[in-house]
């Protein structure tokens, strides 16, 4: 046995199963966590993996849930269109699914009885309903672990094999006590490297780049370059942002990855040297393509994405050199994950973005995920069924160089490999400006990409109530996973609405920085400043929620049981007074925004009053009333 970096003991246990096979069993304990994280290793030179029925044959376990008449399945990948963005979603398993041999993609099982909860869970991603492997159910309420597709390729060496990741947990308490074992499992204990679940806060440019081609209709590289980026890293620094993304088009071409000379001459030295000075992480856009062009592309043109005996035809890179998107299950995941190995060397970049990863389409037979003699479809399965795994495996990689390094996978989109098996590594950039017109049928006199496709690109609170869905995730995986920008534009309800949202766990802005006021800077500053002092507590709180997201008041309580120190945060949409007493005992000492009053009872709780009576008028006298009120608890106010 070992203990690993993030204070996990991990035990091997090997054992002779005929056949010239051996198992290892791995499993990974925590000393303060109730989950055990666990794989099956296969050990068998000369033996191969086989499909006798045409499909796969593997069954991870089986667990019995006789003795509890109460069972959920949560899971992760649910795409919500008019969201459109994933969620998670809590479904009750029905008596008759166990009757009639039900079968359920989770990720996550979870099973209750009096005074005792269970859970079964796997390490994948995809979006639902088309799993990978699955719950089976039968008559006498066992769940059996099985694959559906994909797990492996006949023909495949067993020597070496690896399961997913399994997780099983118990807890002596309810569902609810089990989902906050599970959130801190997530939070601490399932990742090697922490980094990625630190509650930094995030700026992104790309939200500006979007408003130069949608407003003012130019292109959007158009102001990608130094003397822009310095300007908006100024202002990000007095906001409070720690880490500074630059998105998309800062290269020459993709796959190469070096720095385009016409946008910044000293290779993003004066950019690093500024962020340094004010304590900020550098974070770049990436994407799983290599330019026609790049060095990288041609030493690996075998990599390249194909199917039906075709390599993809290239494309135009936002705005730079066309390229070939490149399969990542091929020898070309470990040319990636050196490229930005590289560049956190030479550039110092600790945030990298991944955007436009699919999961599904290569079938090429000399990559990593079948041969020729697998059939097309199997060769896909494969694919589809490794590309996760193997993103972790890159962020991996990437982190045993760099152990700050934070790898955010973009999902604004369906059909990407969303569940805990990335999450195991790095975290998600979960949604971009939200719907688009076309999700609601709203017509365009324009047309994209003339026109502004996004319904929910403009401030406001209605892009917030969008944004805030995604809260589901809270109550069984941290938040702060699943990285949303919030738009800081002037006026000082949008900003402290902002902020009233972002702190909840999502943690990220984008707009056009240069453009607030010198006001509204210094209000986030202060607002951030006071998170700043909390937001690990607000990050290790599992999450308390009264009233319905975008409704009157929606109260969101993230107070720290262990310390009492956290966030409430009250959204309002309508005059009023309203009235919260805290779920929680809370520290003694906390600052609220204006018109929220905090009494502290005897039993160590608060009653927070927010006062939002002011008399409406006419057309337009909304805007007189609060969005958001935040109120701190165990902040020292400057």
């Amino acid at each position: 046995e070992q203990v690993l970096a993030n204070g996990v003991t991990e035990h091997r246990h090997t054992a002779d199963i005929g056949r010239g096979l051996g198992l290892r069993l791995v499993m990974r304990v925590a000393p303060d966590s109730p989950i055990v994280r666990f794989r099956y290793e296969l050990i068998g030179l000369e033996t191969k993996l086989t499909k006798s029925q045409g499909a796969d044959e593997m069954s991870y376990g089986t667990l019995s849930l006789a003795r509890y008449p109460a069972v959920t399945e949560v899971r992760l990948s649910e795409w919500v269109e008019i969201h459109h963005s994933f969620e998670l979603n809590e479904v009750k398993v029905e008596d008759r699914e166990f009757a009639n041999g039900a079968r359920l993609m989770g990720p996550i099982l979870a099973a209750e009885t009096k005074g005792q909860s269970v859970l079964l869970a796997y390490e994948h991603g995809s979006t639902y309903p088309d799993a990978f492997i699955a719950f089976w159910l039968d008559e006498k309420r066992n769940v059996i672990l099985k694959a559906v597709n994909g797990n492996y390729f006949a023909g495949q060496k067993a020597d070496g094999y690896a399961t997913v990741w399994l997780l099983l947990g118990s807890v002596a308490g309810t569902k609810e006590d089990l989902a906050t074992a599970l959130r801190q499992f997530l939070l601490s204990r399932q990742a090697l490297n922490n980094a990625s679940r630190k509650p930094y806060i995030f700026y992104n440019s790309w939200n500006y780049q979007e408003r130069l081609k949608h407003w003012h209709k130019k292109p959007f590289l158009h102001e990608m370059n130094q003397e822009r980026m310095l300007k908006e890293i100024d202002v990000a620094h007095d906001m409070g942002i720690d880490v500074f993304v630059i998105d998309t088009g800062w290269f020459t071409r993709t796959g190469d990855w070096r720095v385009n000379p016409a946008r910044f001459p000293d290779s993003l030295k004066t950019v690093k040297d500024r962020l340094d000075g004010y304590g900020m992480k550098l974070g770049l856009w990436f994407d799983n393509s290599a330019g026609v062009d790049s060095e990288i592309g041609k030493a690996h043109a075998d990599c390249r994405g194909s199917s039906g005996g075709k390599v993809w035809d290239p494309h135009v890179i936002w705005e730079t050199e066309p390229a070939h998107r490149m399969c990542l299950v091929s020898r070309y995941w470990e040319a990636f994950a050196n490229e930005l190995i590289r560049l956190h060397k030479e550039l110092g970049v600790a945030y990298f973005k991944w955007d436009a990863i699919g999961q599904y389409g290569c079938t090429d037979p000399n990559h990593h995920h079948g041969t020729a003699d697998n059939a097309e479809k199997e060769r896909g399965d494969s694919h589809a069924f490794q590309l996760p795994l193997y993103l972790a495996k890159i962020v991996e990689k990437i982190q045993q160089a760099c152990p700050e390094a934070i790898v955010d996978f973009d999902v604004t989109e369906t059909h990407r490999a969303v569940g805990l098996a990335f999450l195991s590594a790095g975290k998600f950039f979960l949604i971009n400006n939200g719907p688009y017109c076309g999700n609601y049928n709203i017509p365009q006199a324009a047309g994209w990409p003339h026109g502004n496709p996004n319904l929910f690109f403009f401030p406001g609170p209605a892009r917030t109530w969008i944004c805030r869905q995604a809260l589901t995730y809270d109550k069984w995986v941290p938040m702060n996973l699943f990285l949303t920008h919030y738009l800081p534009d002037d006026g000082e309800q949008n900003q402290i609405n902002c902020v009233a949202s972002l702190i909840l766990g999502q943690n990220g802005i984008w707009g056009d920085l240069p453009a607030i006021s010198p006001e509204g800077v210094g209000r986030f500053g202060k607002l951030l400043g006071l998170y700043k002092q909390v937001r690990d507590d607000i990050a290790a709180a599992p999450p308390v929620r009264k009233g319905l997201i975008g409704g009157c008041p929606e109260i969101h309580e993230k107070i720290n049981p262990a310390t009492g120190k956290g966030a409430v945060v009250v959204f309002i949409t309508n005059r009023g007074i309203f009235e919260y007493i805290t779920q929680r005992t809370v520290d003694e000492k906390c600052w609220a925004t204006e018109g929220a009053s905090v009494h502290r009872l005897s039993d160590g709780r608060a009653k927070i009053t927010v006062n939002n009576a002011a008399p409406m008028g006419g057309a337009g006298e909304a805007d007189k009333v609060a969005w958001a009120k935040i109120i701190y608890f165990g902040v020292a106010a400057e």
